[in-house]
């Protein structure tokens, strides 16, 4: 099996399910971070991030009610393993850093809070709330933290009901090409 027919049957197996306390699926948050980054023309590798920035969600067995959660999942680190594997660190990096991402924005950003939704908002408290100043400059030495912040970003968007995007295999060919 290649490892975009992998990806599809992962998203086949577990990505219709709800989208943690959100109102899309897993694969239509999925689809619209991807969509909404090549519509911001993002590169393909920042493209793919966006469309595989949660599985680790998908590859890792977590409780489907956000109100059961009372640890962080580490879903990044978890999906950036994975990738790593498969992916150029161009795919998986920015992986790894969309929640560290997401707290260097409520820090650096006062308006970046009011963008989250309730689920996010939930997920914060358990990834450790905004960064502190250190944190901040750790985070912005870190080679792929521009582009974790843009999948950040349209993670944030990714989450319109009813939202009209290409399918899973618009992206095949995207994803074969980046395959280590």
């Amino acid at each position: 099996m290649s490892i975009t027919d992998e990806i599809l049957a992962i998203f086949h197996r577990r990505g219709s399910d709800a989208y943690f306390g959100e109102s899309v699926s897993m694969t239509e948050h999925a689809l619209q971070a991807a969509f909404f980054a090549q519509t911001a023309a993002a590169p393909p590798a920042l493209i793919v991030a966006a469309l595989l920035h949660d599985i680790g969600h998908l590859v890792d067995e977590v409780p489907s009610d956000i109100a059961d959660w009372t640890v962080d999942a580490h879903h990044e680190q978890i999906g950036s393993r994975w990738l790593a594997t498969r992916f150029r660190p161009d795919v998986s990096e920015p992986v790894r850093l969309h929640v560290p991402a997401k707290r260097y924005l409520l820090a650096t950003d006062a308006e970046y809070f009011a963008k989250l939704s309730p689920a996010s908002v939930i997920t914060l408290k358990l990834q450790g709330g905004p960064m502190a100043a250190h944190e901040v400059a750790k985070f912005e030495t870190e080679r792929f933290h521009k582009e974790a912040v843009r999948v950040r970003q349209w993670d944030d968007q990714g989450k319109v009901a009813g939202l009209k995007t290409p399918s899973l295999g618009h992206y095949r060919a995207l994803i074969e090409e980046l395959v280590i």
